[in-house]
């Protein structure tokens, strides 16, 4: 503790508190804004370099193969591709901090328009996604580890292996026969039908939220017979991670000293389960669901591909089958900034779940 010396009587005396407490966070704000620095330029300088070394060429891609060498020569200086590579990287490091991932080959509209227009349906697909997966998966994995070699944890253990090796693109395909082809429980591939596309405005892109705020229950419900199908898909995909893993941080809580002791204070079974046991492994849940929902934001790319969702996976995917790296780097981008901003957030949760690490 630091001390100070008392104006009269020359005494050595406490100094405040919150000085103290105020420097520590200012050190852990410059710590987590100094870290969010370096991993961004990390991913920018990845990302660069992956442009630069793949195997196509920007400037055939938007010249043509029939281009003459003058028209090709100039294509190449307008795009900064003659200066030396350091500066490239410069360039491209100031225009994304201004937002700028340039313009894209396939509709020349720029790249960050594009991006924000496709991430609310990747962002709305992936949040019902793993909110069925935790709902489910949570209370699962409690179960399974609770009773451990019982039926149920066999039952469990079953269902999260299947998630983790059918392939999601087979599915989602047999999901589509099933579901929509044979018995019209839900609807086809889309966001929405034909009939109710451009009906509700996109005040937020989350075309269930829009429809709501637009007080068109008729969209919302044909909406959500669009996205419950893909939304389920995903959310099995993480429910079979949040379950296993799940199990596996209960059961090492369920061995515990503290445990035992409780059972013996004849402490009723849901308060040793859910007020000890559980307790001590949110924390541990955080990164779990935290990396499982990024994964999910990430990850659906087979899912939107298959269900013609026009999400940012989709639109990477399209992008790269087209030579369009502006658009393909601009998303990746993306993609790599969610994970930085998700595990921020898991570690900001630490310190309200856990006081140890505050």
């Amino acid at each position: 503790m630091a001390l100070s010396e008392d104006s009269n009587g020359g005494r050595p005396q406490r100094a405040p508190l919150s000085a103290s407490r105020g420097m520590r966070f200012g050190r852990s704000v410059a710590s987590t804004l100094g870290t969010i620095a370096v991993t961004l330029l990390g991913l920018l300088f990845i990302t660069f370099i992956i442009g630069r070394v793949m195997p196509i060429d920007p400037v055939l891609a938007i010249v043509g193969e029939r281009a003459s060498q003058s028209t090709y020569d100039a294509v190449y200086e307008q795009l900064g591709l003659d200066k030396p590579l350091l500066v490239q990287f410069l360039y491209y490091l100031w225009d994304v901090i201004h937002l700028d991932f340039g313009t894209s080959l396939l509709n020349a509209r720029p790249v960050s328009e594009d991006i924000a227009r496709v991430f609310p349906a990747t962002l709305e697909l992936a949040t019902l996604g793993i909110i069925f997966g935790v709902i489910f998966g949570v209370p699962l994995g409690v179960l399974a580890a609770v009773h451990k070699g019982s039926w149920i944890d066999q039952i469990a253990r079953v269902v999260a292996l299947v998630g983790y090796s059918m392939p999601i693109f087979w599915l989602g395909l047999m999901g589509l026969l099933i579901f929509y082809g044979v018995l019209g429980w839900v609807g086809g591939p889309g966001r929405v039908g034909i009939f109710y596309a451009d009906v509700v405005p996109a005040r937020t892109g989350l075309i269930l939220v829009d429809s709501l705020l637009d007080g068109n229950l008729e969209v919302f419900r044909d909406a959500f017979s669009h996205i419950i199908l893909p939304a389920s898909l995903l959310g099995y995909y993480s429910l079979a991670y949040v379950s296993r893993m799940t199990r596996s941080f209960m059961l090492e809580q369920l061995s515990a000293e503290y445990v035992t002791t409780a059972r013996v204070k004849g402490m009723s079974e849901w308060n040793v389960i859910w007020k000890h046991a559980f307790k001590n492994i949110r924390v541990q849940l955080i990164t779990v669901i935290a990396l499982s929902y990024a994964n999910l934001l990430e990850g659906s790319v087979l899912t939107e591909i298959i269900f013609s969702w026009p999400g940012i996976g989709s639109y990477i995917t399209t992008a790269l089958l087209s030579a369009d790296m502006n658009a393909v780097l601009g998303g990746t981008v993306v993609v790599g900034l969610i994970f930085i901003l998700l595990n921020i957030f898991s570690d900001l949760l630490y310190k309200v779940f856990d006081p140890r690490a505050k």
